[in-house]
């Protein structure tokens, strides 16, 4: 009996001592992103904010539309709308033009 509670006690006292490694490695696993995780993401923020300036493109055009009928609180929202575009444009990246 003796000799099998000795067993378990080194073998727990393995596991008090390794523990901490393996939280440890498991908090920087968990801290540290991937460059294709980082990739993804960027790709995603890019396709969200690309999603937002067409939305804002679109609304600007009725917009303008009706600003031309006459509708003049339709020509104020445009002015705003414009300005919403312009502070998202230089976070999207111009594609080069195909050769």
């Amino acid at each position: 009996m003796a000799l099998a509670l000795s067993g378990c006690l080194v073998r727990t006292a393995a596991d008090v001592v390794t523990a901490p490694v393996r939280v440890a490695s498991g908090a920087v696993d968990m801290a540290t992103t991937s460059q294709s995780e980082a990739d993804e993401k960027r790709g995603r923020e890019l396709r969200k904010r690309e999603e937002e300036l067409g939305k804002l493109e679109r609304r600007y055009a009725n917009e303008m539309r009706d600003c031309s009928d006459g509708d003049r609180r339709a020509c104020d929202k445009a002015r705003k709308t414009y300005g919403e575009m312009q502070v998202l444009l230089p976070s999207i990246p111009v594609e080069p033009e195909p050769r």
